[in-house]
């Protein structure tokens, strides 16, 4: 190579260099642009689709619009991650076709090359989704949504759908989506847990290509006011005890109004799933968690990913260039409190990767206005606080700014509930009822709390004894929270509080 030549390569690259540095920086600045949760650099989002852990990558695929701010003809976006914080946002995976959109679905590691896709010696990752016809639709017919599949043998960063489609027609039913596909080693089959308008439905097979449907599940169960969407079923272990939790979303319906996504314990055979216990029960109790689905083949982990977004108001947000943004990954697990058993959730543990400066403070007794100086030098407002507290009396986290705008959060000891509060958080007038006190119940007993609160540019998400209750809820503030206050009445003591500052992950 000339001289010549090497200088107008180096150059070139360090041009891309300056223009990828000033289109993070551009990004970053973005008004509400979260700092450390998934979202597209530009365009519509909704429901987290194909999730899967291959090869030391985590794959998000995602319903995209890549034409506007709001809902549209349904792709399939994609993103890859080694840590789960630092996203790669790549070329869109699966366009619509002739067959229709292409709504939500799964993906899985086709280990022992059932579908024979795979070749070569390559293991094929093959994705599970429902079309959308919008042709069949118009023509007001019911059979308008069924499933198709693409596979990938280049370890999922091109996609080819099958000449087969679709596997698994629809038979007259108005909603027929949202395969969550999984695997059944005693079985040894693959199981399709499918939403089917107002239950689940679950199919079996061998091959992926041919689906017998085996049960039904949910029709005078769990919350109906509106279509259940978005299912999820997982084998998990508590105390060496075998137990499936399903997972399905809903819409309208939820605790706070809106969406939101109900779960199920019981058990399941290979053909049916049978609930322990009929109670309805809620995997988060904000407003913001929605369509949430596991990782496949991401090890004895459940790591969960929702949608940070509400149907009641997703397309009206006061967000420029890109439309809502994914729940920090979380770890879920079974626990116990008051003989009864629980789905809880908790921030993954590569949450390390944007963790800065942390100060511990302990034993805080005053009962007015404690103002936590860490967060007044924390130039970018991001943090996690954990808070360890007696809980004889109220308390509440206040964050607010010179504005007058203000995010409470607390818990209200008479009704035994957690809050979040955004009705002066900031912008509001977008949705009527975006502005409200959102509870949620303490399912603890004892007289201690543990809290856990991790706050973006534009979201709160808490976890409250250790992942027994968690709120998710995004606000709108003009101007940045500049100071963090905790309010205690007599009788309860912080016993120790934990303040720690969090990096942006945009890359």
């Amino acid at each position: 190579m000339t001289k010549r030549k090497l200088l107008l390569v180096t150059i070139s690259l360090l041009l891309a260099a300056v223009l990828s540095a000033q289109e993070k920086s551009s990004t970053a600045q973005e008004m509400y642009r979260p700092q450390f949760h998934f979202s597209p650099r530009e365009h519509w989002m909704n429901d987290p689709n194909g999730l899967i852990f291959y090869k030391g990558v985590y794959h998000i695929f995602f319903q995209y619009y890549p034409e506007a701010t709001v809902w549209g003809p349904m792709h399939w976006g994609h993103a890859t991650s080694t840590d789960l914080f630092h996203w790669k946002e790549l070329p869109i995976a699966l366009y619509p076709d002739t067959l229709g959109y292409i709504f939500s679905g799964s993906a899985v590691v086709d280990a022992k090359n059932t579908s024979g896709f795979g070749k070569d010696g390559k293991t094929p990752l093959v994705a599970i989704f429902t079309y959308h016809n919008p042709v069949l639709e118009k023509a007001k017919r019911k059979d308008f949504q069924y499933q198709g599949l693409a596979f990938s043998l280049d370890d999922g960063m091109t996609w080819t759908k099958y000449a087969g489609n679709p596997v698994l027609p629809n038979p007259g039913i108005t909603d027929f989506r949202d395969p969550k596909v999984s695997w059944y080693a005693p079985q040894q089959k693959w199981i399709m847990t499918l939403a089917t308008k107002d239950r689940i439905s679950f199919f079996g097979s061998k091959n992926l290509k041919q689906w017998e449907k085996l049960s039904e599940f949910g029709l005078q169960l769990g919350a109906h006011s509106g279509v259940w969407e978005c299912p999820d079923l997982m084998e998990m272990d508590y105390q060496g005890r075998k137990t499936w939790v399903l997972l399905v979303s809903i819409n309208p319906g939820g605790p706070n109004g809106g969406s939101a996504t109900q779960y199920f314990l019981g058990n399941f055979d290979g053909i049916q799933f049978t609930p322990t216990d009929t109670a309805t029960r809620w995997i988060d109790f904000g407003t913001d968690n929605y369509a949430g689905v596991s990782f496949f083949n991401s090890g004895n982990r459940k790591i969960f990913l929702g949608w940070m977004s509400n149907w009641q108001y997703a397309t009206q947000v006061p967000t420029l260039q890109w439309r809502s943004a994914m729940t920090i990954p979380r770890t879920l697990s079974l626990k116990s409190a008051a003989g009864k058993l629980y789905l809880a959730s908790s921030p993954v543990t590569e949450m390390k990767v944007i963790k800065g400066k942390s100060i511990t403070e302990a034993n805080i007794t005053s009962p007015v206005n404690y103002l936590v100086a860490a967060h007044q030098k924390n130039e970018n407002g991001l943090f996690q606080l954990d808070l360890d507290l007696t809980a004889a009396n109220n308390f509440s986290i206040l964050l607010d700014n010179e504005t007058g705008e203000k995010l409470v959060i607390g818990f209200d000891h008479t009704s035994n509930k957690y809050y979040i509060d955004r009705s002066k958080s900031g912008v509001t007038s977008f949705e009527a009822g975006f502005a409200k006190k959102h509870f949620a119940p303490r399912l603890s007993t004892g007289n201690s709390i543990s809290i856990s609160l991790v706050f973006d540019q534009a979201s709160v998400e808490l976890f409250a004894d250790d992942g027994l209750t968690v709120m998710t809820d995004v606000v709108f503030p003009k101007n940045r929270y500049t100071a963090l206050r905790i309010s205690t009445e007599k009788g309860t003591i912080v016993r120790q509080l934990q303040y720690t500052i969090l990096k942006s992950s945009i890359q």
